[in-house]
């Protein structure tokens, strides 16, 4: 991704909250679900992790990682994250059958 792109994309995420929350328990599978699932939705997403510097950076790198996603931004607790959505199947409509 170009800078052109990636300061975009900052900007758009300068109003988000943050959707996701890493909590004491960590990064967690049911998370990590959480985040595929709000970024096959929202596509650019912020998320407040809670934990200590270090920790915070190898979670970062695990979610970016494991969702296969863009890092865009990260300052302090929030990081903002992008992954283009995937491509849906078109479904085909047919007319009414004939009998």
């Amino acid at each position: 991704m170009n800078s052109v792109r990636k300061k975009q994309f900052k900007a758009q995420a300068h109003t988000l909250k943050p959707v996701i929350i890493v909590g004491q328990s960590g990064l967690t599978e049911s998370v990590l679900k959480e985040i595929e699932i709000t970024l096959d939705t929202h596509e650019l997403i912020k998320i407040k992790i809670r934990a200590e510097r270090d920790d915070r950076k190898q979670i970062r790198d695990q979610i970016v990682t494991d969702t296969h996603s863009e890092l865009i931004q990260s300052i302090g607790q929030i990081i903002v994250i992008y992954r283009k959505k995937p491509e849906q199947k078109q479904k085909k409509i047919t007319g009414p059958r004939r009998r």
